[in-house]
């Protein structure tokens, strides 16, 4: 057994991310289909470690600082939120939300339809639909509790986690190909040889040079501090009632209300160089952590039903994204970078929604509608929405609470 201690981990998830981007620019496949760096290294990394199993030698991670890592690039979001922005965005980030409230309906109809066939418990489907793909680890965690205690499933817990694993993988490995292929549908008006030069804004193209100082680095860094703070905060005061959210949720929340509150008093301006940088590092960190520390081992102990359950889950959803979110969105590059985005928190996470488009524009060029829209949905509005879906799942006659 080796154990990297916090210092060894940090320096573990900065090699990652220097083994993907080595291997991003030297592989022309995953250029190609534009494997995000952290996905990339990340992935070798665990598949390393899954064959180290093999010779009785184990390397287990300090972990702990995935979680701030984590919060910290959702406070980024909240401070990159400007209303006015927003609202420029408003019909489109409506018509998002409806796709994405349309892929949980068939995610949880196709889970709860494939275990039925397979003979499976119906809880089980549901499970493996929109509660750990669309949820994530910290959404499978707390439904797979209720649906052992209240619907006595056997290793809910185990199965949530197996799940969510597979999604955080597929979700960060198909996104790239679905953009790539939807891109050569349409003139890409956003294609860097094209592209009239604009400085990136938030969270594009993420190598691009910012100009940003010392002092308002700190200043930054002390908004994003305030941010997890407050954040937590929130989340305990709001625990157990009928208002509970996520701890990222009330972070990102705070984050929002310190960008525009401060900006309409007139106290002060957030910067968004330094916001993009913190949040680009605090993402890049994160998937690497959460990458490198995959427990393989857990995908290949699925039993097959469930395995299949999910491969389908996976073709849905870059189904899905080609032929409902490509299209409703505007058949257009822009729709494409939002698709690769879905695809990301569709069966993973937000952060490898962010990754999924950040590996498609550096490589075609800005969409700045895609990075306005998919954080906020992704990180927002999806929880809420999956948690309305999934009790309207759970309320079906066939669910009977024992």
């Amino acid at each position: 057994m080796i154990q990297l201690d916090f210092y060894g981990t940090l320096v573990a998830a900065s090699l990652v991310l220097l083994l993907g981007r080595g291997l991003v620019t030297r592989v022309g496949f995953l250029r190609a289909y534009n494997i995000p760096e952290p996905v990339a290294g990340g992935l070798v990394v665990a598949l390393v470690l899954l064959a180290l199993r093999s010779f009785d030698v184990q390397v287990r991670f300090d972990t702990s600082l995935q979680t701030p890592l984590m919060l910290a690039f959702f406070a980024t979001i909240g401070l990159s939120a400007d209303f006015a922005s927003l609202k420029k965005g408003g019909r489109v980030v409506g018509i998002f939300i409806l796709a994405v409230s349309g892929l949980l309906l068939v995610q949880n109809a196709m889970g709860i339809g494939l275990a039925s066939l397979l003979g499976l418990d119906p809880l089980m489907g549901l499970l493996t639909g929109s509660v750990t793909l669309a949820g994530g680890h910290g959404t499978g965690a707390a439904w797979s509790a209720t649906f052992s205690e209240k619907y006595g499933l056997a290793s809910a817990s185990e199965l949530a986690m197996a799940s969510a694993t597979f999604g955080l993988v597929l979700g960060g490995l198909i996104g790239g190909p679905v953009a790539r292929l939807l891109i050569k549908r349409v003139q890409v008006p956003g294609c860097v040889e094209q592209a009239k030069p604009r400085a990136p804004k938030g969270f594009e193209q993420p190598n691009k040079e910012r100009s940003i100082t010392p002092f308002s680095f700190i200043e930054t860094l002390a908004l994003i501090a305030v941010s997890l703070l407050a954040g937590n905060l929130l989340n305990g005061l709001l625990l157990g009632s009928a208002f509970e959210l996520p701890t990222f949720v009330c972070v990102l929340f705070v984050g929002v209300v310190l960008r525009n509150g401060l900006s309409a008093l007139g106290l002060y301006q957030v910067f968004e160089r330094e916001v993009s940088v913190l949040g680009n590092v605090s993402l890049s960190l994160f998937l690497a952590i959460a990458l490198m520390s995959l427990k393989l081992w857990d995908l290949a102990s699925l039993a097959l039903p469930i395995f299949i359950i999910l491969a389908v889950q996976t073709v849905v959803m870059a189904l899905f994204a080609i032929f409902v979110t490509f299209r409703i969105m505007g058949s257009n590059y822009d729709a494409a970078v939002l698709a690769a985005g879905h695809c990301g928190f569709g069966l993973g996470a937000t952060p490898t929604a962010i990754a999924n488009m950040q590996a498609v524009t550096q490589r075609y060029g800005p969409s700045q509608i895609a990075f306005l829209v998919v954080p906020m949905v992704g990180a927002f509005f999806i929880d809420i929405i999956n948690v309305i879906v999934i009790k309207l799942f759970l309320a079906l006659p066939f669910f009977v609470a024992v």
